[in-house]
């Protein structure tokens, strides 16, 4: 049985992340959190539960993040939402064409994708940002299954681990025969085997890396950019148009 058949829509697969509780360790953190909550939102109802993928259901650009925030997404129930990763993420998305709006805070704020679905490696927000790799492994088949029911063109690895997590699952199927192709380092591009999509890469927008400069709004940009210039080509357009 393939993942498409195994969840048969996005939103059965929306069911599924949310109802999971495979990961003891992120399920006691995800609720801890969500119990003692940060001061800034100590009136705040968490989510609490495991953050599934969101956006354009017929997607172009699939972006692959590593978890959801223990007072972001694991707060609101949307990954990069509520957080400073978001914030930076929304507006480059925002300039790029991809998102409706250049912030999200809440996941009724009325944020809309265009041609892109989020989605992460990890479903729960781990202790120190830090999944371990078996329950990466844990989380594989729901990534899996987004990635056959939406069929991307493009993928945009938000840094190391998901860029791995992602390798991991292509590999699992066969799709690949190695990671050693492709290694991870800011603004890669690769072609992958037979009708996969092209793979980006990209540092992960978190505060350690936007805050020290390691990854500016340019930078990210350029990125979003270039994977804009790629799905207008494949749709018949002149690559050195200015982006979506």
């Amino acid at each position: 049985m393939t993942d498409k058949q195994r969840f048969g829509t996005l939103e059965g697969l929306e069911r599924r992340v949310v109802e999971c509780r495979k990961c003891p360790r992120l399920v006691r953190y995800r609720e801890q959190v969500a119990q003692t909550r940060r001061r800034a939102f100590r009136d705040a109802t968490y989510w609490g539960r495991p953050s599934p993928g969101f956006g354009d259901p017929a997607a172009n650009l699939l972006i692959v993040g590593l978890a959801p925030a223990a007072h972001g997404g694991n707060r609101t129930g949307r990954m990069f939402t509520g957080d400073r990763s978001g914030d930076f993420l929304y507006e480059c998305l925002y300039q790029a064409g991809f998102a409706s709006q250049p912030s999200s805070t809440q996941r009724d704020d009325g944020l809309r994708l265009s041609n892109l679905f989020i989605t992460a490696v990890c479903r729960c927000a781990p202790p120190a940002n830090k999944p371990l790799p078996a329950e990466i492994a844990r989380c594989r088949p729901y990534l899996a299954g987004e990635f056959d029911l939406i069929r991307p063109r493009a993928v945009l690895a938000l840094g190391g681990i998901a860029l791995r997590g992602l390798l991991a699952m292509l590999k699992e199927q066969g799709r690949i025969a190695s990671f050693a192709p492709y290694p991870f380092r800011h603004g890669a591009n690769y072609r992958l085997p037979g009708d996969l999509p092209r793979l980006f890469t990209s540092y992960h927008p978190s505060q350690q890396n936007t805050f020290t400069g390691r990854l500016t709004r340019p930078m990210f940009l350029s990125v979003l950019r270039r994977i804009a210039r790629h799905l207008e080509g494949l749709e018949g357009k002149d690559e050195r148009g200015s982006g979506r």
